[in-house]
Formats: C-alpha cells, sequence, structure tokens
C-alpha cells in the first residue's frame, strides 16, 4: 500500500470564529451582569423596575421576601439564557475547530468577536429591558438614566474594541501552522 498525503489545501476555508465569538461574548457579558449587578451589587433585579415599567408587568419590591424571590426567579431564568448562549458559542467553536485549538483560543479573533458579542447584550438589554421595556435599570433612582447611558456606552466602545481587536488577528487556516497530515499508511 501507499502513503497518501492531502495536497494543496487550497480550497479550505479560514476558520471563522465571529458567530462563536459573538455568541460567547453575549453569554459571558450577560453573566457579568447578572453576577456583578444582579447578584454582588444587588443594583437591580430582573423586574426591579416594573412600577414604572413601560409593558405593565407586576411589580415585586426586592425589598420584601415575596417580591425578591420573584426577582431572584427571573434572575435565575436570565441566567439559564446566558448558560444556553455560553454552550451555544462553545458547541459552534468547537465545531470550527479540529486542530490548533490552541492557536484558536489564543487568536485574537476570538477574544475581539467575544467582545463584540458582550457589547451588543450591553447594547440590546440596555435598550430592550432598560428603556424600552423599563423592566430594570442598571441603578435605580434619582440618577438612573446616567447609569443606562453609561451601560449603553461600555457596549458601544466593547464592539467597537472587539471589532479593532479581532481584524488585528492573522487568518486561521487550519493547514497555516502545521505540515500536512500524513494519510493513512499501508
Amino acid at each position: 500500500m501507499t502513503a497518501t498525503v492531502r495536497e494543496g489545501r487550497a480550497d479550505v476555508t479560514p476558520v471563522n470564529l465571529r458567530l462563536p465569538g459573538i455568541v460567547l461574548g453575549v453569554g459571558l457579558g450577560g453573566f457579568v451582569d447578572g453576577i456583578l449587578l444582579h447578584q454582588l451589587l444587588q443594583w437591580h433585579h430582573m423586574l426591579t423596575s416594573t412600577n414604572t415599567d413601560n409593558i405593565g408587568v407586576k411589580y415585586y419590591s426586592p425589598h420584601t421576601v415575596s417580591g425578591l424571590e420573584m426577582n431572584t426567579v427571573w434572575d435565575g431564568i436570565f441566567h439559564v439564557v446566558c448558560w444556553l448562549s455560553v454552550l451555544t458559542g462553545l458547541a459552534l467553536l468547537y465545531s470550527r475547530v479540529t486542530r490548533d485549538r490552541r492557536r484558536v483560543w489564543t487568536s485574537p479573533a476570538l477574544w475581539g468577536w467575544i467582545l463584540v458579542g458582550w457589547g451588543l447584550f450591553n447594547v440590546v438589554e440596555g435598550i430592550i429591558d432598560h428603556q424600552i421595556l423599563g423592566i430594570h435599570h442598571v441603578h435605580g433612582g434619582p440618577h438612573q438614566i446616567w447609569w443606562d447611558v453609561g451601560f449603553l456606552l461600555l457596549g458601544v466602545v466593547l464592539v467597537a474594541a472587539g471589532y479593532l481587536v479581532q481584524r488585528t488577528a492573522k487568518p486561521q487556516t487550519p493547514s497555516a501552522t502545521r505540515p500536512p497530515h500524513p494519510g493513512p499508511v499501508g
């Protein structure tokens, strides 16, 4: 039998990290929001501003046991969505990576797209939940608009920084750093 070597590889398309990076960033950004702002700092929960919302959701005061329980349930649902986003992003990433995993995980393309996803999370969540629905704010109170604007601006900065970071990445191809893989030997 003869050994065969994969040749040419000109038909290999670059590993596209955009979708897995963005999906991972959305989930990770949601976790930062949920863990830092909802749980550790307790600036808001998922339904803490429903007394002034725009869609008529029942108000659950976070200062009563029953209200805090309901807000905690909705925070948990929010974290489930974040968790599913991270799992989906990891699955998408794994499906695209068959070789050179270390190179992919250290790639500015992946981390840039993760930042873009995180920024998109801030912008979408900030517009929908904070402004359109009004179900909660970053830090409720007399200056809540400035916290909300800061959250949105952070999202825009993350999208821009992530986009610039991913542009510094070299194109990735499965055969870029390794010699051709020998085929089955006799």
